[in-house]
This record gives structure tokens, C-alpha cells and sequence, in this order.
């Protein structure tokens, strides 16, 4: 009795010692980002280089943590909870030794800066920086707290960083337009903003991590959310979109949507489609809507006919948008609505393969 309390106290006392250290490396890389952003935002070469420094300092405290991990799976052999706990911290060492690099390259690159960023370029790296620092704060707290639920709000600081990153991306494009700024500047600062973006990227991460530790469970597999557009919604796009459906129903979401709307269906469609084992006719043109706007962005928004791509408009930052280019005009028989469904399908088949993988369902 006495030999396994004495074990228990010493597997608590490792877990203690592991949490602890987790606790200084986490509170070190967000301040490594806070000042990596500072630097940024007020031109500061001093300080810039300390956070250089810093990195150092990041590798070492994690070398230390992921050599006491091991050594506490060696001794204890854990199990369940601790296994998964050792498991996740593994990882989440992983995810902070990143954070930390993208804080000494942010702060390698102000250090080369010939002056400030330009004031609207400064407004929104601000806004940048607060958002993806919330979301690995978000993150870590989580973790820190061993609450899942509140690891889980991560998610929802992505949708904020597209939106700002693209605003970011467009001020500088304008900066470069103007010719007011080196070049060289230019092409740091926006470096510089891809690395902000993927803090948020690590943050979710440790989301799952922590989740998993916790819980057991990992994330959902991702449900891959499609959109098949066409001018008039009433031939291509509905072919793709219940081709989708029926093919692949567990890997994605799927929608279509038209320029100008069709008010009906072609009979002709809705015929063929049937012989196929589509059933659309209680399926409807729907208007496209901007595609900004919209509460959960579309990874995928297929274009299917010539013209139709200049009235997508702005996109996410992690949105793709294809252009497929299969041209279905009005009044055409059955042999045409045959050719495109086979090409259809073939392409689908590829991008849901290459969306979801070989497995995809």
C-alpha cells in the first residue's frame, strides 16, 4: 500500500514539475509574440533583436519539457489519461517551438526594416496582432485550465484573422501601387503577416490537442464546404452540386448558386437527372450571394462557366476558386447533359480525392 502511494506521489509530483515548466515556456512565447508585434508596430530595432534572442531561450525551455515527457513515460508507463497528457504536451511543444520561430523571423525582419510601416498598414497589423494573440491565449488558457469548451472558442478566431489578413494584404498592395515604400519592405511585411496567421493556426492546434487529452476525442474529421456556381444556377452547377451530394456525402457540404438565377429548372434537366438517380426537382436557382459574408467560409467555390469568375468578388484568405469552364448552354439534348455529367464527375472524384483523401466519402 505504502509502495503505491509512494508511486503516486511521484507520478504526481512529474506531472507537477512537467505543468509547471508548460506554464513559463507558454507565458514566454506569448510575450515573445506581443513584443515581436510591438517591434513592428513602433519600429523598434532594440527590441526586435531581443525577441531574436528570445528564441533561444523558447528551444531550450522545450528541449527540457520534451526530455521530461519521456522520461515520464519511461518511468510510469502511463496510461489513459496520462498517456494522452503526454501525448498532448508533446505536441503542444511542437506548436509553441513554431510560434516562437515565427516571433524571431517577425523579429529578424523589423530589424532589416529602412523605417516604420505606413500608418493605414500599422492600423490593421494592430488588429492582426490583438486577434491572433487572443487566440493563442484562447488556446493555452484552455490547456492551462484543462477545459475543453474553452480550447474550443479557439476555432473562431480563424474567421477573424482571414478577414483582417486580407485587409492587411489589400493596404499593401496599395503601398506597392504608390511606389512610396522599398520593396523590399513591402515583401518582409507581408511575410510578416502570413507568420501572424499562423499563430492562430498553431493555437487551433493546441485547441485539439487539449480536446483530446481531455476528452479522448479528436476534431471532427472536416466536412469540406463546396460551392458550384453558374450564371443562371438551372443547369452545370446543379449537375456538380447532386453529383456531390450523392457521391460524397460524409466528406463535404455542398451548394450552387447563379449570377442571374434561372426561374425554373429546364424540364430537360430534371429529366436527365432522374434517369440518373438525382432527384432534383424540388431544388431551386438560387441567387450568389458574396461569398465574404457568409458566417462559415467555403474552402472550395467552383466556377463552371466562362465569365461567371469576375462575379465572385473578394474571397476569404482560405478560400480556392476553380475554374472549370463547362459550358452547358439552354436547349441542349440529353447526348450534351451526358458529356458534362461524366466530366463532372471526374472532377468532383478529383477534388473531394484530393480535399479528403483517398478515403473520402
Amino acid at each position: 500500500m505504502s509502495s503505491q502511494s509512494h508511486y503516486e506521489e511521484r507520478m504526481e509530483a512529474d506531472l507537477a514539475e512537467i505543468r509547471a515548466k508548460i506554464r513559463k515556456v507558454s507565458a514566454l512565447v506569448e510575450a515573445q509574440m506581443h513584443d515581436a508585434v510591438q517591434a513592428l508596430l513602433t519600429g523598434d530595432v532594440e527590441l526586435a533583436n531581443k525577441v531574436v534572442l528570445g528564441d533561444r531561450q523558447v528551444n531550450r525551455r522545450i528541449r527540457d519539457i520534451d526530455r521530461l515527457v519521456h522520461a515520464f513515460i519511461v518511468r510510469h508507463a502511463p496510461s489513459a489519461g496520462h498517456l494522452r497528457f503526454a501525448s498532448a504536451v508533446l505536441r503542444l511543444d511542437v506548436s509553441l517551438e513554431r510560434i516562437g520561430d515565427y516571433a524571431g523571423t517577425i523579429g529578424r525582419e523589423v530589424a532589416q526594416f529602412s523605417g516604420q510601416p505606413p500608418a493605414s498598414v500599422r492600423r490593421d497589423f494592430e488588429l492582426l496582432g490583438q486577434q491572433a494573440r487572443q487566440a493563442l491565449t484562447q488556446a493555452l488558457n484552455g490547456f492551462h485550465s484543462e477545459d475543453p469548451d474553452a480550447a474550443t472558442k479557439t476555432y473562431g478566431f480563424e474567421g477573424q484573422l482571414d478577414h483582417t489578413l486580407r485587409a492587411v494584404l489589400g493596404e499593401l498592395l496599395d503601398v506597392g501601387e504608390r511606389r512610396d515604400h522599398p520593396l523590399r519592405d513591402i515583401f518582409a511585411l507581408l511575410r510578416v503577416a502570413v507568420l501572424i496567421r499562423r499563430v492562430a493556426g498553431q493555437a487551433a492546434n493546441i485547441a485539439e490537442q487539449t480536446g483530446f487529452w481531455l476528452t479522448g476525442q479528436t476534431r471532427d474529421s472536416r466536412i469540406f464546404r463546396v460551392l458550384f456556381v453558374g450564371h443562371k444556377n438551372d443547369r452545370a452547377s446543379q449537375i456538380a452540386e447532386a453529383y456531390a451530394r450523392k457521391a460524397y456525402p460524409e466528406s463535404g457540404s455542398y451548394s450552387s448558386a447563379g449570377v442571374h438565377p434561372a426561374d425554373h429548372l429546364d424540364p430537360a434537366l430534371i429529366a436527365f437527372m432522374d434517369a440518373k438517380g438525382l432527384d432534383v426537382r424540388n431544388s431551386a436557382a438560387t441567387e450568389l450571394k458574396s461569398v465574404d459574408d457568409q458566417s462559415l467560409h467555403f474552402h472550395v467555390i467552383v466556377c463552371l462557366e466562362p465569365g461567371v469568375r469576375q462575379h465572385i468578388g473578394d474571397v476569404p484568405f482560405r478560400t480556392v476558386v476553380l475554374d472549370w469552364k463547362l459550358d452547358l448552354p439552354d436547349g441542349v439534348g440529353a447526348d450534351a447533359m451526358e458529356e458534362v455529367y461524366r466530366e463532372v464527375a471526374v472532377r468532383v472524384q478529383g477534388l473531394m480525392t484530393t480535399l479528403a483523401g483517398p478515403d473520402a466519402r
